[in-house]
């Protein structure tokens, strides 16, 4: 089908830009010489590899910490139905069983090393040290998630429910998290926004926080694991390579003498892949997926109100607990009282600001990517369109009520950030521009946002409309070269379309805040302005809605299907 499809321009200029992708990504450095002054970023000074060894255990320790928090299941090594019918009852130890996982483990732990080489080696350095340390941080990480599975297994043998690890582990990361803010207070440099007017500044200060102070000390084992990927040469490599060693043999150790009873739970693991896999092959992809949980209702539907309601209200249910009104009313609590918390105990070191910084990018992320993340639109209901066809509604009404949920959930996760960024940021943007301005700046952002929300959601859920092939909704679906083309192509234009629909908010805004400013001030000119801003992105997602619900009249299934 997908060759078929390729006769069709759309679907072809989508396989020759993921072909020129992959060629230029990953290929190029292979077939000739790497052009001159490609930025060598994973070879470079002392300092720069300091730096980024923190990053590298610092993604590490937050995978580890959700690997003891959230799993609830008991320990399962899984086989084959083939493998438990025919090892199980052989004359084998447990440690033998351990060993022989262990060793068919490594088959993916290859293969997704070679893919990463793939990747990292267009930056500059040795391919095969880039492999050596990818291999080590992979077979490193893979022996301590099933070592934590045993440590799981072990305590709910004791008696120690799930809820009570969680509780433990929380409580221990936050003593933790005192103890280095009450550390950093002495050693963390201050923050000075002035200072952040260049890249190479905020790389600087990144610097300085992970590498002073007590962050080192609490990183450093993980550091060791990230240390050989980051060598400079051979014999860099090798004076890593034992500290690593050690390491992964200790994790070894630790597996296979865990005495710890998983032939049951292995047992019931592998007849349910036995029946993922028995569905995938008669292609039955839903059938491959976990039975949906039971879901509690966000809000109390009522027989009769507007129809773009309902659909909000089943699109949260499909969203999960996570976005309900008193999950983020307690998340806002919980924001103000944790930056007026921070501001007392961070003194006058740069950690409070730091955090506002980093809650400031995440903000800016979510608005760029948050659409890709959230799906709970059309891009869902797509294999259900004839039912929605079928509603006694209007074209408009189905569009509204599909963009709903996931800018409500984009635009509370917003406004959480937008809490942090004015707690933590407002001593020295109070400093700067006055406490006045700031709160006018945090409320136009506030007003702006749904807005913004409503019309980046339109743009691929259009999309999806108008190239209903190149949006899979199943999890099973979407893969290769061509859809990475496709999704290349999407993403320049919906940057294009949204910098488009920007510039007349823009204007306004401009317009609005410069005639105020000189007649009211700073601080009545930025609410002023967002207003103006808000309206003209109102009446714009407006007209979005209109245009969505058009393409939904017209959508035809049917004919995108038929190959």
């Amino acid at each position: 089908m997908r060759i078929k499809r390729l006769k069709q321009p759309k679907y072809l200029v989508g396989g020759i830009v993921g072909g020129l992708y992959f060629y230029w990504y990953f290929f190029r450095t292979f077939f000739g010489t790497p052009t001159r002054g490609r930025g060598v970023i994973l070879v470079a000074s002392p300092q720069n590899l300091a730096l980024f060894e923190s990053l590298g255990a610092l993604i590490l320790l937050t995978i580890l910490l959700v690997a003891w928090i959230s799993p609830h299941q008991r320990a399962a090594l899984t086989f084959t139905e083939a493998e438990v019918a025919f090892l199980f009852p052989a004359p084998i130890s447990r440690r033998g069983l351990i060993h022989f996982k262990l060793l068919r483990s490594q088959m993916a732990i290859l293969f997704t090393t070679l893919l990463l080489t793939l990747v990292t080696n267009r930056f500059g350095g040795n391919a095969w040290i880039h492999a050596a340390g990818w291999w080590l941080i992979f077979s490193t990480l893979n022996l301590h998630f099933l070592g934590s599975s045993f440590a799981r297994t072990m305590l709910l043998d004791r008696g120690i429910a799930n809820w009570q690890r969680r509780l433990g582990i929380v409580a221990l990361v936050f003593l933790t998290a005192g103890v280095v803010i009450v550390w950093a207070r002495q050693s963390m440099p201050a923050f000075e926004p002035s200072r952040f007017q260049k890249p190479d500044a905020i790389k600087d200060y990144a610097q300085q926080v992970l590498t002073a102070g007590p962050v080192p000390y609490l990183l450093y084992p993980l550091r060791l694991v990230v240390r050989p990927f980051l060598a400079a040469n051979s014999l860099a490599f090798l004076y890593a390579l034992g500290p690593a060693l050690l390491l992964l043999l200790a994790h070894y150790w630790w597996v296979v003498r865990s005495d710890v009873a998983f032939e049951e739970a292995s047992v019931e693991a592998s007849r349910n892949l036995a029946e993922k896999v028995a569905a995938v092959r008669a292609g039955n992809w839903q059938g491959a997926r976990k039975p949906p949980k039971r879901k509690r209702a966000p809000f109390k539907l009522r027989p009769v109100g507007p129809p773009a309601v309902a659909l909000l209200w089943k699109n949260l249910i499909s969203a999960g607990q996570a976005f309900s009104l008193r999950m983020w009313i307690s998340l806002a609590v919980f924001a103000v009282c944790g930056s007026v918390a921070m501001g007392h105990a961070s003194g006058g070191s740069g950690l409070r600001p730091a955090l506002g910084m980093i809650a400031a990018m995440l903000m800016a992320w979510s608005l760029l990517l948050g659409t890709q993340l959230l799906r709970q639109d059309f891009r869902q209901d797509l294999p259900m369109a004839d039912i929605l066809k079928s509603y006694p509604l209007r074209s408009w009404q189905l569009a509204l009520g599909e963009l709903l949920a996931p800018a409500t959930a984009l635009t509370g996760i917003q406004w959480f950030l937008l809490i942090l960024v004015v707690g933590f940021l407002w001593q020295p943007a109070a400093a700067k521009i006055g406490w006045q301005s700031w709160v006018g700046l945090g409320f136009g952002a506030a007003l702006v946002i749904p807005m913004l929300d409503l019309i980046t959601l339109q743009i691929p859920n259009a999309a999806a409309l108008l190239f209903p092939a190149w949006f899979q909704a199943a999890k099973g679906g979407g893969a290769g070269i061509e859809v990475t083309g496709q999704r290349l192509i999407f993403l320049i234009g919906q940057m294009l379309v949204f910098v488009v629909v920007l510039i007349p908010a823009a204007a306004l805004f401009a317009g609005v805040f410069f005639l105020v400013k000189m007649v009211l001030g700073t601080a009545t000119a930025i609410p002023l302005a967002s207003i103006a801003a808000a309206i003209v992105l109102a009446v714009e997602a407006a007209f979005g809605v209109m245009l969505l619900g058009w393409l939904f009249e017209r959508y035809d299934v049917s004919a995108e299907t038929a190959g």
